[in-house]
């Protein structure tokens, strides 16, 4: 499993891990919480761009439909056809195999939360 203290988090409930230029992005455990089954996952195109705070996708449930924000800006360079294959995997085990994309970073990482704020934000547990 992942060490959840050494991902940055956004306010709208997704993760990341930065490992050197790329950045691995998915949900996390609380929007996996509150959003029940996932059914649907649009996740963007490998070779298209995404722009940290813009909308880059949408995750379905069989309770809503939610906006994916990227944390980050650049270049989408893998989507994980599995979770596309099976979105349930993404609400399942959202550190693990149900992350949804890896982006190659461009520019600075900045303004994301660290675990303890993302948790003081939610009030999920740690």
């Amino acid at each position: 499993m992942t060490d959840l203290t050494t991902l940055l988090y956004t306010a709208e409930h997704e993760w990341v891990a930065v490992d050197g230029d790329i950045a691995t992005i998915g949900i996390t455990d609380h929007a996996a919480e509150q959003l029940g089954d996932v059914v649907y996952v649009d996740m963007p195109a490998v070779g298209s761009s995404v722009t940290a705070n813009d909308v880059m996708g949408e995750i379905e449930s069989t309770k809503s439909v939610s906006e994916l924000y990227a944390p980050v800006s650049g270049e989408v360079v893998e989507v994980n056809s599995d979770a596309d294959a099976d979105p349930a995997m993404v609400g399942d085990d959202p550190f693990g195999t149900g992350w949804l994309v890896r982006v190659r970073v461009s520019g600075e990482v900045s303004g994301l939360l660290d675990r303890d704020a993302y948790v003081a934000l939610t009030g999920a547990g740690a």
